[in-house]
């Protein structure tokens, strides 16, 4: 498997375990209020909550491609190839204590903390595109609560910025980076889904099990990274 699918799967699964563990706690309510809000409104009942994930991941993609660019540029201005590869390292070590953290193994989630109860501009916006009844106010919906702070998204993009380095120009560097992103966005589609569907799940109980899964592949991630560092 070559680096680019390596880092692509391992990104991906991360998503399906964040989106099966974390986002059912953090997302979860705001999707099922969502369900509730657009059941008296025509058409497909799922077009609205697969319009909200899309602007998720559009938001997601396009905050990777900056990370990605920014990691493909730090690796080009970075012309001492020892400085070069103690960035690389430094770069794949957070990715294995934001993991750790999103483990609750180290407190550093009390840095770049969640948030269930978003304020200022986000909730304006929030309550303001949940008021329409159009279904297409659900991409930019989906566009803005893309921003929610969220521990998990901040690991991907440091990972994001970290793929960006192995990339040849920015532009790569971009693509790779909004390919992560999406990627991962795209894992957490599912469970959300699920939640739009469903009042009561049963297993619900054992998410943070799930969760904790996301967070070792995130580690293996940054494990995964250092040691091509070590070996570039």
């Amino acid at each position: 498997m070559s680096f680019t699918e390596t880092v692509y799967f391992i990104v991906f699964s991360s998503g399906v375990g964040v989106g099966f563990g974390h986002c059912l706690g953090m997302c979860g309510p705001i999707v099922a209020s969502l369900a509730l809000s657009s059941e008296g409104r025509s058409g497909s009942v799922l077009l609205p909550h697969l319009l909200y994930n899309f602007g998720r991941m559009t938001t997601y993609g396009v905050l990777g491609g900056i990370m990605g660019m920014t990691g493909s540029f730090a690796r080009v201005t970075v012309s001492i190839a020892s400085l070069q590869k103690g960035v690389m390292i430094f770069a794949a070590a957070l990715i294995v204590a934001m993991g750790l953290a999103m483990a609750d193994r180290i407190p550093l989630s009390k840095i770049f903390g969640d948030y269930h109860h978003p304020g200022g501009t986000l909730a304006r916006g929030f309550r303001r595109l949940s008021a329409e009844r159009s279904t297409a106010a659900y991409y930019p919906l989906g566009l803005l609560l893309g921003l929610l702070p969220c521990g998990p998204v901040y690991t991907a993009l440091v990972a994001a910025a970290r793929a960006g380095m192995e990339a040849g120009t920015s532009l790569e560097g971009f693509f790779l980076g909004m390919g992560l992103m999406f990627s991962f966005g795209l894992g957490t589609v599912p469970s959300l889904l699920l939640v739009a569907k469903l009042a009561d799940l049963g297993w619900v109980k054992r998410r943070q099990v799930i969760y904790r899964a996301s967070s070792i592949l995130m580690i293996i991630l940054g494990v995964y990274f250092v040691i091509r560092a070590i070996r570039y």
